[in-house]
């Protein structure tokens, strides 16, 4: 396969083949847009994208934080980039002991994994910001130098008598810039001297505009004055530990990994032109953002990485599956064009665009659920190891001491010649539309779990069990000859096709003990011959 010129210029060495591919694809609709085409809203940029997913190790991944990786991996992906994982650890006393390794787990598990980063390494590493400190003091220095930040010397009492005070006013509990205006040489005599103070941003009059690729242009609001008192945001950049806060260690990150793309959440909105003017100050070229809605639950309220319920562990231990998670996250505010909602992580990166939906979304977990049952269904229809998950999730519960149900009693079946595990895989791919995890399916399929012999329960209309005796004259038992022989009986009787419901009521009852369930060829042909004659009273 041959790729045009053009891209050599634009391709690292480190990009893998099966990116070219895509990335072949992406120029060709760049090709469309330069030579006079119009480029289509919510499209992919034409150029290999380098994303990223930061995370705290703070606590453990949940849905939210799982939707934004995803996004970024999906983006990177659809234009032969790089997906890279960074970790935000500089908050050490908050930081959990096991939620790295945790949150390594949980995006494998996900098949989200990151092309740089923790455990890979890359180019552009250390990639934990405990590790780049160095770098960050490098850089507050740096705007300290060019006058774009200053020292700030106020002890922590002055910092909340001043907010108490300015709260009273009815104002922006913000700085007054008391420090800014200490000379140079001053404030470099006082670090020296080892004075405790912070690093502050100087921010500019009014913040720049910048463009969003969810909500198009994006205006700050012009910075209101008071009669009497000024404020001014200033964030701090350096702490008085030495340490960076989010907004200096994300933008320096962000420009030494080559970051083309962010992708996070909408409460991060209010802070992009803090990092916008930082761009600025130093003179750097800003990536582009999209910011997606949060995630509410239905009365409204924001999903917290607090709430157990969203935490991944809760879905792993729901035997959610991982391309079902995946494929709900990118539902959860993102639309595309295909007939079907069902995708698996290939599907989403061959159908990614940038259409986010604007504002919240909500969570309902009867998608999940829906989208579960088709995933179950299509391992089923595909085999291999998804199918052998299911079936050893399976043979688990029917092992533990305390079920409802006995492994060894699929022994007993009458004329069984396939093991149990066989058994087990051609019930479930018998019903797999109807899978959502081992202990529902079984107690749905219960009957075909446990021996039963013609329950006291089943009533019939005069004649039906005798007529279905019939039954042992089929040899070949598969669903073509038991169709044709159920037929013959339901012919041969007085009623007819007028009767049909009846005998395949008793049928059902009889095999099962149930008004509903499995499609009733499907659980006589699993079962067999020998052992649907024995549910049905005949004796072979």
């Amino acid at each position: 396969m041959s790729f045009p010129l053009l891209l050599k210029s634009q391709l690292p060495s480190y990009t893998c083949r099966s990116c070219l591919v895509r990335l072949s694809r992406a120029s060709v609709r760049a090709k469309s847009t330069a030579s006079g085409g119009k480029a289509k809203p919510f499209a992919l940029p034409s150029f290999p994208a380098r994303t990223r997913f930061a995370p705290s190790p703070t606590g453990y991944l949940h849905l939210g934080s799982l939707r934004t990786a995803l996004f970024n991996y999906l983006l990177a992906k659809a234009t032969g980039g790089q997906f890279l994982l960074r970790i935000e650890d500089t908050d050490q006393k908050r930081t959990v002991a096991d939620a790295e390794s945790r949150l390594y787990q949980d995006l494998r598990w996900a098949g989200l994994q990151w092309d740089e980063g923790p455990e890979v390494g890359g180019p552009y590493g250390p990639y934990r910001q405990s590790e780049r400190s160095e770098l960050y003091q490098q850089h507050a220095h740096t705007l300290l130098d060019n006058g774009h930040a200053y020292r700030c010397f106020c002890s922590a009492e002055r910092l909340n008598a001043l907010a108490e005070q300015r709260h009273k006013m009815g104002m922006a509990t913000d700085y007054d810039r008391t420090c800014a205006n200490i000379p140079k040489e001053e404030s470099e005599d006082r670090a020296a001297k080892g004075e405790s103070h912070v690093v502050r941003l100087r921010v500019p009059d009014q913040y720049p505009n910048y463009n969003d690729l969810v909500y198009g242009k994006f205006k700050p609001l012009k910075r209101r004055g008071h009669v009497v008192e000024t404020a001014y945001e200033d964030p701090i950049l350096l702490k008085s530990d030495g340490l960076p806060t989010y907004h200096l260690a994300n933008v320096v990150d962000d420009h030494h990994m080559k970051i083309t793309h962010v992708i996070r959440g909408s409460e991060w909105m209010p802070s992009t032109p803090k990092h916008i003017a930082m761009y600025n100050a130093f003179g750097w070229t800003p990536p582009e953002f999209a910011h997606v809605g949060l995630l509410a639950d239905e009365h409204g309220n924001k999903l917290s990485k607090r709430n157990f319920d969203t935490d991944i562990t809760a879905f792993q231990e729901m035997e959610i599956f991982p391309e079902t998670l995946t494929n709900f996250a990118a539902l959860l505010g993102w639309s595309h064009q295909e007939k079907s909602d069902v995708m698996d992580l290939k599907d989403l990166v061959d159908n990614f665009s940038l259409k986010f939906t604007k504002g919240n979304t909500t969570v309902t977990m009867g998608k999940l659920h829906f989208l579960q049952r088709k995933h179950a269904a299509l391992r089923a229809k595909a085999g291999g190891e998804g199918l052998d998950e299911m079936v050893q999730t399976v043979v688990g519960l029917l092992c533990m001491p305390d079920s409802n149900y006995s492994y060894e009693e699929l022994t007993k079946l009458k004329g069984k010649s396939l093991l149990p595990d066989a058994y087990i895989k051609r019930v479930i791919q018998a019903d797999s539309e109807n899978y959502t995890n081992a202990n529902e399916f079984v107690y749905r399929n219960s009957f075909m779990f446990q021996l039963l012999r013609h329950p006291k329960s089943v009533t019939s209309a005069q004649g039906i069990p005798q007529a279905v005796k019939a039954l042992q004259d089929v040899k070949e038992w598969d669903r073509d000859h038991l169709q044709t022989k159920v037929k013959e009986i339901i012919d041969a009787r007085p009623e007819g096709k007028a009767g049909s419901k009846d005998v395949y009521h008793y049928l059902r009852k009889a095999l099962t003990d149930r008004e509903e369930g499995m499609r009733l060829y499907d659980v006589m042909a699993i079962l067999g011959r020998e052992e649907s004659l024995a549910r049905l009273g005949v004796d072979v």
